[in-house]
């Protein structure tokens, strides 16, 4: 396995596009299966998007994403020095039991990546937040 990446991002919803071109780039190199590749791409979009969207009130800020590759998982860190915000606390629980067309739209994300991820462990450390998942490279 390669070393991973490390990418700084502008607080855009266009650095998107540049993230998951490097995400496709690492994975080709490493040979990850497909599902994989689909699987680390939707856990940043999710996570990234949503740093992008609310921790800060203007653009011109900058999220810091990194990924290390290891036999048994891929580790994401997502670093940015927005409003604290705790997905694990913080991320109101979604609602599961009304039928679809009389739910709010959005809340599912932060759901779907403790769904699909190992581990998540949130820090706010000097002034910034700090969010760690892990994704298991297999199953």
């Amino acid at each position: 396995m390669s070393n991973g990446l490390a990418l700084t991002l502008e607080n855009r919803p266009e650095e998107l596009e540049r993230l998951t071109a490097a995400v496709e780039t690492l994975a080709e190199q490493d040979n990850w299966p497909a599902a994989l590749t689909f699987k680390v791409n939707l856990v940043l979009e999710e996570l990234v998007l949503n740093v992008i969207n609310y921790a800060y009130e203007e653009s011109g800020h900058h999220v810091d994403v990194s990924l290390v590759c290891n036999e048994e998982d891929l580790v994401i860190e997502i670093t940015d020095q927005g409003i604290p915000f705790d997905p694990l606390h913080d991320a109101p629980a979604p609602d599961m039991e009304s039928p679809m067309e009389e739910r709010s739209i959005g809340g599912l994300g932060v759901y779907l990546v403790r769904s699909m991820t190992s581990d998540m462990q949130y820090r706010r450390e000097e002034g910034k937040n700090c969010l760690t998942v892990a994704v298991p490279t297999e199953g």
